[in-house]
């Protein structure tokens, strides 16, 4: 479970990419992604797109939860639960620029990363003005959230993680597709084998 990625993706780079888009994300500093931070999103806006800051890990299902503290849920895999299913159309599709990430190892982490050059996104899923105890120190905060989806691994995950990986789009006409609505399900796929490769740190 992916857990950990880096964005270095420079915000005028996706300013070009998505032509058109409101840049409401103040300074992106590149680096490293954890669950419960801020990380950079595209999402719509009106007709548009924006690219905004958003708290990674979506609310969690109640009947997990033992206390009033949430700390959210970092990815999605069950599509068919009731709980994620309502924020799978259009309107709470976004886009999560990704440079690498990591599954966990023995003794730290196996870092992948694209074969060639081209950007890559992560299938997300956001919610905004959710109401939540995320940490028992802050109290209940209203705060925007993010996740991503996952699937089955390809080749080069499944070496070191045999269970999943995260849904990645490395295609404009994909990114479309998500932004789009194009059924959830049918983007839940891995990427190719061949397409990743093994890093010893992030990009």
């Amino acid at each position: 479970m992916c857990n950990l990625y880096s964005s270095t993706l420079p915000q005028e780079a996706m300013r070009r990419l998505f032509k058109g888009m409101t840049d409401l994300a103040g300074n992106l500093e590149p680096g490293r992604v954890y669950p419960d931070q801020m990380g950079a999103i595209i999402r719509h806006a009106d007709d548009d797109l924006e690219l905004v800051r958003s708290r990674w890990g979506l609310p969690s299902p109640p009947s997990v939860l033992k206390t009033a503290r949430d700390p959210g849920v970092t990815n999605i895999r069950n599509l068919a639960s009731p709980h994620w299913r309502r924020w799978l159309g259009k309107d709470n599709r976004c886009l999560v620029p990704v440079s690498s990430f990591a599954e966990p190892i023995k003794g730290g982490n196996q870092w992948f990363a694209p074969t060639d050059d081209r950007p890559m996104f992560f299938a997300g899923v956001e919610v905004r003005d959710w109401k939540s105890v995320r940490k028992v120190k802050d109290g209940e905060t209203t705060d925007d959230l993010y996740a991503f989806l996952t699937c089955p691994p390809n080749a080069e995950v499944k070496a070191v993680h045999p269970k999943a990986m995260p849904v990645i789009l490395m295609e404009p006409d994909e990114w479309q597709a998500w932004l789009d609505g194009e059924d959830a399900k049918a983007m839940q796929r891995s990427l190719p084998d061949g397409a990743l490769q093994l890093i010893a740190e992030a990009r």
